[in-house]
């Protein structure tokens, strides 16, 4: 069979996507401590500012969305780079609240938009299975980028104590300008048969696209159980099981190396098996319940041995890892490939809101639910992911059959009038 034919400089995008992930684990892991060592201001204000500012943000979705719809994709991810470098070699000097406040705020509007662009990105440069191969090779470089972050991160603040909270936040403005220098070999090609119908394209466009909402409204649900790893898991792990707390780092170690090494070679299995995105989403989903089902086991059980609770968590994360790695490819390539061309923009702006909102859900609801029960969130969690994975299937025979399906297509580099190529 022959190979499709890829969009040149195709490479990049993953590579890019490396070094921004890079720049993003310099301070996830560390983010109320590194904004109130480069701010100077106290947890409760940084806390708050970063709850308010995170949440306006959400609205910069619409705006970025209709962006990428009438200029590119690539050129909303400089726009979005670009304010990101600014950002974060502002923090430093943000000693004052107001300003705090105000980078933050831009900042974290970029952050929450970037993730749209890109996935339109994804479905600019990539046709057929070449998309779930490239979302694959992305998130998997994405994910040990998160790694060698932190672990830089964790280096840097080390060897030069405070300071290198400074550091770092420089070192993450640096990461995010070299992520977008190296998308410049990257040529997105649009329909210019497109261009009068990506001018008429709204978002009534999206809302009224009832089996799209569906998708957007399953990844709610399991975007809930990808904010369990990093809020419910240490929760559980300390307060419920009384572990070490050692253990909540190996779960997250366990969980990026899988997803680093394991991503590309899980999601090439999916597909040679031939599996339906639904399905492929749907039988992740499922592997979250399973994962959520066993730690409701060691919480009822609650093993006093070192050795066997430690065996048993890892054996619940490599689980609840194997789901991720082929819920998520297929998830993210069904949304891009079901958004019609001229809209993509405003679809994945539209789908990127199911993960921010579980993003600001997760925290109070999984504490909510502990405090009557520390096995009653993981009891939830099965449940929403179930409903998920029944969405899924359900909504299948009503999405376009190349979304449901991936399918080797051969990108044509015919004439102007059928393709051209977006300007970086």
């Amino acid at each position: 069979m022959k190979k499709p034919d890829r969009q040149p400089g195709q490479w990049a995008l993953p590579v890019a996507a490396a070094v921004n992930g890079v720049g993003t684990g310099l301070y996830v892991p560390f983010t109320l401590v590194f904004f109130h060592s480069v701010t100077g201001l106290s947890f409760t204000v940084v806390g708050a500012v970063l709850t308010v500012t995170g949440l306006i943000g959400l609205t910069a979705l619409p705006l970025a969305g209709a962006a990428v719809d009438r200029y590119g994709a690539k050129r909303v991810q400089y726009v979005l780079y670009g304010v990101r470098v600014a950002g974060f070699a502002l923090y430093p000097f943000a000693h004052a609240l107001p300003a705090f406040a105000a980078v933050a705020l831009v900042t974290a509007a970029a952050d929450r938009a970037f993730p749209a662009a890109q996935q339109a990105l994804i479905g600019e440069v990539a046709r057929g299975a070449d998309r779930d191969r490239l979302q694959a090779a992305t998130r998997a470089l994405q994910n040990g980028g998160n790694g060698a972050g932190a672990l830089l991160a964790s280096l840097v603040i080390a060897f030069a104590g405070p300071t290198g909270y400074t550091y770092t936040a420089w070192g993450n403005a640096l990461s995010f300008a070299l992520a977008a220098l190296l998308l410049r070999p990257l040529k997105p090609v649009r329909s210019t048969t497109a261009a009068t119908a990506r001018r008429r394209a709204g978002y009534r466009m999206v809302l009224a696209d009832r089996p799209f909402l569906v998708v957007t409204g399953a990844n709610f649900l399991n975007a809930l159980s990808y904010s369990a790893l990093s809020v419910l898991f240490p929760l559980f792990l300390l307060e419920w099981l009384h572990a070490p707390g050692a253990l909540t780092g190996s779960a997250f170690t366990v969980n990026t190396v899988l997803c680093a090494l394991a991503g590309v070679y899980v999601g090439s299995r999916v597909r040679r098996a031939g599996a339906r995105r639904t399905r492929a989403a749907a039988l992740g989903a499922t592997l979250f319940s399973a994962a959520f089902a066993a730690q409701i086991v060691l919480g009822t059980l609650r093993p006093t041995s070192g050795p066997v609770l430690g065996t048993a968590l890892t054996a619940v994360v490599v689980l609840y890892t194997l789901g991720e790695l082929i819920h998520s490819p297929a998830a993210e390539v069904l949304a891009v490939s079901a958004a019609p061309e001229e809209a993509r923009g405003r679809y994945m702006a539209a789908y990127q809101v199911s993960w921010s909102l579980a993003k600001a859900v997760a925290p109070s609801l999984f504490t909510t639910l502990f405090a009557a029960d520390g096995r009653l969130p993981w009891a939830v969690l099965i449940a929403t992911s179930a409903v998920a994975a029944a969405l899924l299937i359900r909504v299948e025979r009503r999405l376009p059959a190349e979304a449901v399906r991936p399918r080797p297509v051969t990108v044509a580099h015919g004439p102007a009038t059928a393709t051209a190529p977006v300007a970086a």
